[in-house]
């Protein structure tokens, strides 16, 4: 600091400058912020942001490449502690090569810490849009390269288009009025965030001080559409006092009656969402409650003490990690995973031992006090009580679910369980179905039931009327259970077929029988609408719309399926459980940041990745055929009728396609074929390339890891390519002799050379023959040094097909296997998926929630680079958000792709290249 103010000597401050740069680009940032992370006049970084004015070039430059390699390298929560410095200096600095470097610098911000800099958009935008009128020209240059750097933030799909002229209207007022004029011609469907409101809110202000009647008209029109989309109070306090007054005084005052009205929609939507009393125009809102981070060092440094951590508050690094954790409070943000990656390295500069306790503590404090809302209901106290729980906590292993939480149940209502992905949903249904709710009634008192697919393959030969008959907790006799199977489409005939010959529609319909039959109090359907075509997710409707006495908790991606079917919303957020009366658009009313759990949308932090397959010889185009069926007809041999009638088909690199069909109609079973899971027993060839790699997720994805729910996902992988090879293609039927088979074997392995019999006993290699192969041959009770080769086309002719198609496989597994089976490679391929180490290496399967389990299944599924994907409803059980990052990745795949879903929108974008 001394250096850095020596006004005499320039090299000094030069030299002081360029060593923070070295120390942030060596990595030492982590002991550097605590003393740099703050804009106090006299702080390090406000200095350096000074000295970027000095009269000296060397200084100069110094430090801004010092303030850039800070915000470079800067922990991203602490963003919001460095930019009012920036800011300051871009707006009130009196040298304009400082106002051209802290422009520099914000821009190095914004492509470090993205998320936080959307968030500070509206202190960002005015800055930045005033400096685009500087006299100075290298300042206004500066200035535009920064205000297309904000407008990068804004990912809103419906404006993107219009981000250019978004920027001219920002920097010549004359552009105003058109482009209000496409803002209002805009049809607004995504969530609207702070950089979209940053960008369109100071136009909206200048169209209303317009004269023209019809701008302010179209600035009223793209008020209120925009608002309507508008996650949180939070989101639009900071633009209300200028924008709201404005409307206030346009419905006053302009002549038009329907414009006025068009007016006072935005005033009543914006009043809305900004929770803004009837008289009040927006002026006088008290500012918007702002965590300090003394305060919660504070907090941090008695959470510690409670844990045996001595450690003062006001210690650099514990100081600044309740600064960051401020941040993170101001920003309404309870993550659990985020806080434990921004704040426990600094409280560990400052102490010893194990800090994440008191720092779980803190959060579950600011939680609480977050999730305070006086919104109530007039109807919680009417009806029969079937639960009444007044507190209660839940976690799975050190992730914080709920906290604190109250849950009511009444009889007869249709509760859908809401919530963002990870937040406990299907974690909370599996405790209160296996009695670990502590103050849920008793089984005895309230008998619960939860509806999934736990037909297991031991099961599968058994007959339909056995297996529901042989449950003994149903309180039914033969005879209604007969009735019952019946009313829902299982006639007398279908009864009799085995459980194995179901789809995967039909499993679920047979669930849910057994269900009525059980006679629940509460059921529970944790996405019942997985494998239904459109006739049956309308049956599903229209059976629990009908139940009077039974109470129903349902989780659903589905959002016309819960909009029309159930009563009330419980909403899991900051780890408390609300309830909201209505339907899931009464409930996106009260909570209108719940619109994005529907939306198919994805951001730019969030995306999955699928491996590049490797070469195959032979393949110079991605049109030439990698997989072909041929006249295939196929029929489950329990099934009274046929499947599939001469079906061909052939599939590429470049093939997308979508395998449509009702319930039953053999679709996955045609999958199976393709995958060798079963084989044509009617007729037809099935062939692939020698070299093909194929991913295949089943109808029932679980099935995969059914066997290995104990095991964390590292050590699923671990076992399953233990020995190089996918250990599940030993269970496929084409790997599996027939008796058939083995006999044409066993007389085509005999090789008679020189006169003596020789018996073929393996093949041990393979090389490249012309077109085709030739493959290496091991003879009983011979050295290797008899070994001879055969060509592919005798050994199938010899009846080895299924070997040399073995020796295929494992050499395909081995060269798309380039990544070593070790710990920090399998947690970086499952994060390709979105799934975080923690839940990959420390959590076993069987606690993690059905979108974490399907992202096992599919990163288990592609470990090998696989040139071929062939997903069978992969759609189940994924949020929005990881279902959209899904289909992108699907659509950007150098391999091919099959897929079946019933899920229309994710079928649109699939195929839509």
């Amino acid at each position: 600091m001394q250096a850095l103010q020596s006004k005499k000597d320039a090299a000094a401050r030069e030299a002081a400058a360029a060593s923070v740069s070295t120390l942030a680009e060596q990595g030492a940032s982590i002991y550097l912020e605590p003393f740099v992370a703050n804009s106090q006049p006299n702080g390090l970084f406000a200095v350096l942001c000074d000295t970027m004015g000095d009269k000296e070039k060397g200084p100069r430059e110094a430090a801004t490449a010092a303030l850039k390699a800070l915000a470079q390298s800067i922990s991203p929560a602490g963003t919001g502690l460095i930019l009012p410095a920036v800011l300051n200096t871009i707006d009130t600095h009196g040298k304009w090569t400082a106002k051209a470097g802290a422009l520099a610098v914000l821009q190095k911000l914004i492509t470090a810490a993205p998320a936080q800099m959307a968030i500070a958009t509206p202190l960002t935008v005015p800055v930045v849009s005033s400096a685009v009128h500087s006299t100075k020209a290298e300042v206004a240059k500066a200035a535009k390269k920064a205000l297309a750097g904000i407008c990068t933030l804004c990912e809103n799909p419906d404006i993107v288009k219009l981000l250019p002229a978004l920027q001219e209207a920002t920097i010549d007022p004359t552009k105003v009025t058109l482009t209000l004029g496409k803002l209002s011609a805009t049809t607004f469907v995504a969530e609207v965030t702070a950089p979209t409101l940053s960008l369109i809110a100071p136009l909206l202000v200048r169209g209303l001080d317009e004269r023209l009647t019809a701008t302010k008209r179209k600035a009223c029109v793209v008020a209120d559409n925009m608002s309507k989309l508008v996650g949180s109070e939070y989101t639009v306090r900071p633009f209300l006092p200028e924008l709201l007054p404005r409307l206030v005084k346009t419905s006053e005052t302009i002549g038009d009656p329907e414009a006025r009205s068009v007016c006072n929609r935005a005033i009543a939507t914006l009043r809305r969402i900004g929770k803004v009393p009837a008289d009040s125009d927006g002026s006088d809102l008290p500012p918007l409650r702002v965590a300090e981070g003394a305060e919660l060092a504070t907090e941090l440094a008695a959470a510690l003490k409670k844990s045996g951590i001595e450690v003062e508050a006001t210690h650099p690094a514990v100081a600044y990690a309740g600064a960051l954790s401020a941040s993170l409070v101001t920003a309404h943000d309870s993550t659990q995973s985020l806080w434990e990656a921004t704040v426990p390295a600094y409280l560990a500069l400052a102490t010893k031992g194990d800090v994440l306790p008191a720092l779980r503590e803190v959060l579950q404090k600011k939680a609480d006090e977050e999730a305070v809302d006086e919104t109530k209901f007039d109807d919680e106290e009417e009806g029969e009580d079937l639960c009444n729980i007044d507190q209660f906590n839940l976690a799975y292993g050190a992730k914080i679910l709920l906290h604190h939480a109250n849950l009511r149940l009444k009889r007869g209502h249709r509760y859908g369980l809401l919530g963002r992905n990870g937040t406990g949903k299907s974690t909370l249904m599996n405790a209160i179905v296996n009695n670990q709710v502590e103050g849920f009634p008793d089984p005895s008192q309230v008998r619960t039931f939860y509806v999934q697919h736990d037909i297991d393959g031991s099961e599968e030969s058994i007959s339909i009327i056995d297996w529901v008959l042989g449950d003994k907790r149903l309180l039914a006799t033969p005879e209604e259970i007969k009735s019952t199977l019946e009313s829902v489409g299982f006639d007398e005939e279908k009864q009799k077929h085995s459980i194995g010959s179901l789809s995967g529609g039909w499993k679920m319909k047979l669930a849910l029988a057994r269900a009525i039959l059980f006679r629940a109090d509460i059921l529970l359907l944790d996405e019942p609408t997985n494998h239904l075509d459109v006739v049956n997710v309308t049956w599903l409707i229209d059976y629990l719309t009908s139940l009077t006495t039974c109470t129903s908790i349902m989780v659903s991606h589905d959002s016309d399926f819960l909009n029309r079917t159930i009563t009330d919303v419980l909403h899991i957020n900051n780890f408390k459980l609300k309830r909201y009366p209505g339907n899931l658009d009464a409930f996106v009313n009260h909570v209108p940041e719940a619109r994005a759990y529907f939306q198919l949308d994805v951001g730019e932090d969030y995306k999955f990745k699928l491996p590049d397959p490797p070469l195959l010889d032979g393949v110079k185009t991605k049109e030439k055929s990698l997989l072909k069926m041929r006249n295939v007809s196929f029929q489950y041999p329990t099934a009274p009728v046929q499947q599939l009638y001469d079906i061909s088909l052939q599939v590429s690199l470049s093939s997308r396609v979508a395998i449509l069909g009702p319930n039953g109609s053999g679709k996955s079973t045609l999958v199976k074929l393709l995958t060798g899971e079963t084989e044509p027993n009617k007729g037809g060839t099935v062939w692939k390339h020698p070299n093909l790699v194929i991913g295949y997720v089943a109808q029932h994805a679980f099935h995969h890891i059914d066997q290995h729910l104990d095991s964390t996902p590292l050590e699923y992988m671990l076992w399953r390519y233990q020995t190089g090879e996918d250990l599940e293609e030993l269970n496929k039927a084409s790997r599996v002799l027939t008796e058939e088979e083995k006999k044409k074997m066993a007389e085509g392995a005999v090789v008679v050379k020189e006169g003596v019999k020789r018996f073929i006993d393996e093949l041990v290699a393979r090389k490249k023959l012309k077109q085709s192969y030739e493959y290496e041959v091991s003879f009983k009770g011979l050295s290797s040094a008899e070994n001879m080769w055969m060509s592919r086309d005798e050994l199938i002719s010899r009846g080895f097909e299924k070997k040399v198609m073995e020796l295929d496989t494992r050499e395909a597994q081995r060269l798309g296997l380039m990544r070593p089976l070790v710990r920090r490679e399998i947690e970086k391929h499952f994060a390709d998926f979105g799934l975080e180490s923690e839940f990959v290496s420390h959590n076993t399967m069987r606690g993690l929630s059905g979108g974490q389990k399907v992202k096992v299944v599919l990163g288990a599924a592609t470990w090998r680079r696989p040139h071929v994907i062939c997903l069978d409803e992969p759609t189940n059980y994924l949020d929005r958000e990881s279902l959209a990052a899904l289909i992108a990745a699907l659509k950007d795949f150098e391999g091919g792709v099959l897929i079946i879903t019933h899920n229309q929108v994710s079928l649109n974008r699939y195929l839509h290249r």
